[in-house]
């Protein structure tokens, strides 16, 4: 690939560096390192406490519409999770909820199937 002639004429180029100019070519070659690295750690701060605040920004707009936001009242319906399994509200037409259970465990113990995975939409009293 080279030929000798190659590192002949580099090695004839190249100067002998005494002690004194190896040691400030090290110590410079240190300082741009070292430089660099603290550059790199001041970049990663700012960077951080950047996200910090904007992270703190947004909690504390999340506590201030929590507090802002109407309360509802405790006589309004509210909206309960599901229990795991439950199909959801079943609408009664002119039926108590007492029978409406019974109805819901009779039709389970027919259809022989466990009552969570039944899912019943309305009940309704046929006159």
């Amino acid at each position: 690939m080279f030929d000798s002639n190659f590192f002949t004429a580099a090695a004839e180029n190249v100067k002998e560096m005494s002690i004194g100019d190896a040691a400030i070519t090290a110590v410079f070659g240190y300082c741009v390192v070292f430089c660099g690295l603290i550059f790199l750690m001041i970049v990663l701060y700012c960077t951080g406490a950047y996200f910090k605040s904007k992270n703190a920004k947004e909690s504390a707009n999340a506590e201030a519409a929590k507090k802002t936001a109407p309360e509802t009242a405790p006589d309004t319906e509210k909206e309960l999770p599901l229990a795991p399994g439950s199909a959801g509200h079943v609408k009664l037409f002119d039926v108590p909820d007492k029978e409406a259970a019974m109805i819901m465990a009779i039709v389970a113990d027919k259809m022989q199937k466990p009552l969570n995975e039944l899912h019943f939409i309305s009940i309704k009293e046929v006159k």
